[in-house]
């Protein structure tokens, strides 16, 4: 196979940094704080510490979401965290997130503050609080937290598995590839069957299901991950793709994609979000003033 060799693992095995490719200089194989650095705190009771990966986007989108619903209580400050600078590895950040991934939140609205973290946890969290994209007929909400839960169990062989060995590994290593690209082409034919038969993954109704699947997902049918498209001939999955259009249709998706957000074209971007008013006042000068 191209790009392999005989490999016997050691005994014991040690952390080599040099062996970590794009992103070795934040993967560790220890845990906690590599310095002292407390988390900013806004004027909001959601205060949000993220950056806008798919994982960054779920959060983002919900929060848009339940704004557009008219919970005003769901207004927040979105706090950028530059992972590639080791953000996510401060004193303040493993305080409200011990595991040191995006996004973290820390809800202020009561007496004691309360933090949430793992993006799942976040969109049942939020849901829950304001009544709003989670069902409460028993199996309506059990085929939604299902879909929720299938995200986080199949996005890893997406991001980690696909996308690292396809667009970041040092070497490229065919047997890694097309271990996971025969994955993640099967997770999409099951969304494509899934929506074949139905509007949104849990059923007629919008829920934190899509938001949770839609930035994985949808941007990757999409042609915005990986630069992948082709390669996953992403353009036969019909049904899929009208869910990522509809989704994407929707002005709270698209607000929320571009909070904490640091790649594409800059007029996409709003590296942070305070005001609602963020959106319609940034400008190339604001957000290069922010760099």
């Amino acid at each position: 196979m191209s790009g392999s060799s005989e490999y016997t693992p050691p005994k014991v095995w040690t952390w080599n940094k040099a062996n970590g490719g794009q992103f070795a200089s934040i993967n560790r194989p220890i845990a906690g704080p590599t310095h002292e650095k407390e988390l900013p705190i806004g004027r909001h009771p959601l205060q949000l510490y993220s950056l806008g990966t798919p994982n960054g986007q779920k959060v983002t989108i919900m929060l848009e979401e339940l704004l557009a619903l008219g919970h005003g209580g769901a207004e927040y400050d979105a706090w950028l965290i530059r992972i590639g600078d080791g953000d996510q590895f401060g004193s303040g950040f493993v305080a409200v997130n011990p595991n040191s991934k995006i996004p973290a939140l820390m809800d202020r609205s009561g007496e004691t503050p309360i933090r949430v973290f793992e993006s799942g946890a976040i969109l049942t969290y939020l849901a829950e609080k304001f009544g709003a994209f989670l069902p409460t007929e028993p199996a309506a909400r059990a085929e939604c937290l299902s879909w929720l839960f299938w995200q986080m169990g199949s996005a890893p062989y997406l991001g980690g598995g696909f996308g690292h060995f396809y667009a970041y590994a040092p070497t490229k290593i065919e047997y890694a590839i097309d271990r996971f690209a025969m994955e993640v082409k099967r997770q999409l034919d099951v969304l494509d069957r899934r929506l074949a038969e139905s509007e949104y993954l849990a059923g007629s109704d919008y829920t934190i299901a899509d938001i949770a699947v839609w930035p994985w997902y949808g941007g990757l049918v999409k042609g915005w991950t990986y630069g992948a498209a082709e390669f996953l001939q992403v353009e036969d999955y019909k049904n899929l793709q009208r869910w990522a259009d509809a989704i994407f249709s929707r002005p709270a998706v698209q607000r929320g994609r571009m909070v904490n957000r640091l790649s594409g074209d800059p007029s996409s971007q709003l590296h942070e979000r305070h005001d609602a008013s963020d959106f319609d006042t940034r400008t190339q000068d604001k957000l290069a003033a922010a760099e």
